[in-house]
């Protein structure tokens, strides 16, 4: 099978938003199991929080999200359900989620570039073996990514560890429950993927490596993760943001710190009009000192998490 752009992104469309998930690993806790796994254990509690400014205005809200979820999870809280009321907008990472013919599109013309060295060349030697193994489960061959960018080729094997749906993800959920209210975007699809496109071709190729090497894990960690998303495991959650992939420096501060920073910007004009928002990302954008929750604090507002 000699995978062309196109052809590639037929492969990974489906779960386009899920494409920071594998790497990020905070999404991989919505892969695994089956539904109904949590049902004798602790009651959903996904980390919550009220923004406010000095003098206790209520000004938004900001829901840690997790991008693809087995059928029959049940997350929403009261607490959630309230927050999805009173938001007068959504904002999310990427609001065009249905449009999977842009999406495509995009992920062709970033990802593509005739004459790239072999796939087995841009990994150690010592990788070959894995490698083969993944293209042969994903019915690919050696030549499957002869016009492929690294970063493209790592995100489409990511995917071939992934598990869970898409279609069940929040964030597609909360678009469709502000279905007459404003939905805005903090990046879009093609500033997402422009993030890994700036990589450096050595980044690019460690984040490769990264995914080869940490695929067999894969499935063993999602259950764990996923249950600190669904529960608020704010410790869990963070720690798993400082290890595999993101305990690469230059690509957690590409993959994560940057883009929060860039994210707190945009989030603090919005805070001070009247409109209140419901923010909701990756749950790993929301924790530690480089968090979205910490960063607002070092801007003034108060962010309390709700029960």
């Amino acid at each position: 099978m000699n995978l062309t752009g196109a052809s590639m992104v037929q492969l990974v469309r489906s779960s386009f938003t899920t494409m920071l998930a594998p790497i990020l690993l905070i999404c991989l806790v919505g892969c695994s199991d089956a539904p109904g796994d949590e049902a004798d254990g602790p009651p959903p509690n996904p980390l919550l929080y009220e923004i406010t400014s000095a003098d206790g205005t209520v000004e938004g809200w900001m829901l840690g999200t997790i991008h693809a979820l087995p059928d029959g999870t049940k997350w929403r809280t009261p607490a959630i359900t309230s927050a999805i009321n009173e938001a007068d907008f959504l904002l999310v990472e990427i609001a065009a989620l249905d449009n999977r013919a842009a999406l495509a599109e995009t992920f062709a013309a970033l990802g593509t570039t005739p004459g790239m060295p072999p796939i087995a060349d841009r990994v150690p030697t010592t990788l070959a073996p894995a490698l083969a193994d993944m293209l042969d489960r994903g019915g690919l061959d050696s030549g499957s990514f002869a016009s492929t960018e690294t970063w493209a080729a790592a995100l489409t094997l990511a995917q071939l560890s992934a598990e869970g749906d898409p279609a069940n993800g929040v964030d597609r959920a909360l678009i469709g429950e502000f279905s007459g209210r404003p939905v805005r975007e903090l990046e879009g699809a093609r500033a997402q993927l422009a993030i890994f496109d700036r990589l450096p071709e050595t980044d690019q190729r460690d984040l490769l490596t990264a995914v080869i090497t940490q695929a067999s894990d894969a499935k063993a960690q999602a259950g764990k993760l996923r249950l600190a998303w669904l529960t608020g495991d704010v410790a869990a959650l963070e720690e798993a943001t400082r290890k595999g992939i993101l305990a690469d420096p230059e690509l957690r501060e590409a993959l994560l710190v940057q883009r929060n920073r860039a994210w707190a910007e945009a989030i603090i004009p919005l805070l001070e009009d009247e409109p209140r928002p419901l923010i909701a990302v990756g749950a790993a954008h929301l924790v530690g000192v480089e968090g979205l929750a910490s960063l607002l604090q070092a801007a003034g507002y108060r962010v309390r998490r709700l029960p």
